[in-house]
């Protein structure tokens, strides 16, 4: 899931809730920029310095 669509329709708060925690914890903290990371991505510091 590379984002969440907003004309989706949910069967529940519950279920969008859950999507949302998900997306957040899954994707998004994983591929945003950091400025502490000298604008890279966890991922990508990870995989620099672990070479």
């Amino acid at each position: 899931m590379d984002e969440l669509s907003d004309d989706r329709p949910w069967p529940s708060r519950a279920a969008a809730h859950s999507a949302i925690f998900e997306f957040i914890g899954g994707w998004y903290n994983l591929h945003r920029l950091h400025s502490s990371l000298d604008y890279r991505s966890p991922a990508a510091y990870e995989a620099a310095h672990t070479t």
